[in-house]
């Protein structure tokens, strides 16, 4: 199978990745991808990653990791790595615009109980720690975006958009939200518009004190601050839009400051350090639950299987579990990676399904902006005890692997 490679490109380097057993094709190179293939490489498998980018060069910024997924980078056997290359968190708090709390939870407490539950990394040295962990023989091809595939005679055929195509036993579909793979087998599952609209930077901290991660929730929109290791923060804003809608694209960093002056400090003094050209833009995303992740040799992942809304901050977690899950049936099930899929599958639907609702839900409490709703939900979130959301960490950060 690893001869079935038909590139025409002179300049593509390959190492084909050939294993004993299997040959593994896994459709993108981002969290999701890359810890497939760190997981491949723990049943001595040398799979081939595809990814569309014509370069290996992370976007985004940064991202939180809980007690699940560095539960789940263990298992890989990478945690380590990950956690020295990120910065922990002494509490996450949600405030109103003016800096009162409405809910915080004390990572101290939580790390008694689940371990190392309030991380914060940038997504870029999480994946230069994920990419630095894979062997010589895996393969990794750029600018080869995935557009369909066909099955039969006990393997899969990759088709890409320049024309080539690449054959394996099997393949781990994981490229993001806007997978072509995922909608050749589920037409209907595009991705939705969760209702707002969202920027996102990464700027060096001016001289504050910050030690936990926060969200500010206002009528305005939505805030969240997150301090980086390297001297860094990570800050992202929300507001409610139109799906696509100009007015948000053309938005500056004096457009959001001007927007969001009522709030708190230091939400100004952030705001002034970050440039223009800081800037991430995106419309906020999801798709609705799937019903089925396994397709007789092929398998969905990450967010091409269940891209939820960044709320619970689950995205990367997910994906990460999604690769421990997968280790671990393929380790119960060796030589039968059609039931590993189907165990998988049966793993992770209920407890993906009930992430991507429950992140869709909250996201709209936090987005409300109707001051006499939004007075009730402050009150509702002040009262709540903290034993309450203890317990509702508890399921998010609860792992069966």
């Amino acid at each position: 199978m690893g001869n079935n490679l038909h590139f025409n490109q002179k300049s593509m380097k390959i190492k084909p990745g050939l294993s004993p057993q299997y040959e593994i094709a896994i459709i993108g190179g981002g969290i999701a991808g890359l810890c497939a293939a760190i997981a491949m490489e723990k049943m001595g498998l040398h799979p081939v990653v595809f990814e569309s980018a014509p370069e290996i060069k992370p976007l985004g910024a940064g991202l939180t990791l809980a007690a699940n997924a560095i539960r789940a980078l263990h298992r890989l056997g990478v945690a380590d790595k990950v956690v020295n290359a990120g910065h922990p968190l002494s509490k996450f708090s949600i405030l109103d615009q003016y800096g009162k709390p409405l809910s915080e939870l004390d990572s101290r407490v939580l790390d008694e109980k689940f371990g190392l539950s309030n991380f914060a990394i940038h997504r870029a040295d999480l994946h230069r720690v994920l990419l630095g962990e894979l062997s010589p023989k895996t393969g990794f091809v750029t600018g080869k975006r995935a557009v369909r595939v066909e099955q039969g005679d006990g393997f899969a055929t990759v088709h890409f958009q320049d024309g080539t195509r690449h054959s394996a036993h099997f393949v781990l579909v994981a490229d993001g939200i806007h997978s072509a793979l995922r909608q050749q087998f589920l037409p209907k599952s595009a991705p939705r518009f969760a209702g707002y609209t969202c920027w996102r930077a990464v700027v060096e901290n001016p001289g504050l004190r910050l030690d936990r991660a926060t969200e500010t929730w206002g009528a305005a929109g939505r805030m969240g601050i997150v301090p980086l290791a390297n001297n860094l923060i990570y800050w992202f804003l929300c507001i409610n839009a139109r799906q696509n809608a100009p007015a948000m694209r053309a938005m500056r960093v004096a457009d959001l400051a001007a927007r969001f002056a009522a709030f708190h400090h230091p939400i100004p003094e952030i705001l002034a350090a970050t440039r223009d050209e800081h800037l991430l833009w995106n419309d906020i995303l999801d798709i609705a639950p799937l019903q089925k992740f396994a397709f007789g040799c092929v398998l969905l992942l990450g967010d091409a299987a269940h891209a939820t809304t960044p709320n619970l901050g689950q995205g990367a977690c997910q994906a990460i579990e999604d690769a421990a899950v997968l280790l671990d049936e393929w380790e119960k099930n060796p030589g039968r990676p059609e039931q590993v899929f189907q165990h998988f599958e049966r793993r992770r639907l209920p407890r993906t399904t009930f992430i991507v609702n429950r992140s869709r839900s909250l996201g709209t409490l936090a987005q409300l902006e109707n001051p006499q709703l939004i007075r009730l939900r402050n009150l509702f979130f002040r009262l709540t005890p903290a034993s309450v959301n203890e317990r509702q960490v508890a399921v998010l950060y609860k792992t069966d692997f």
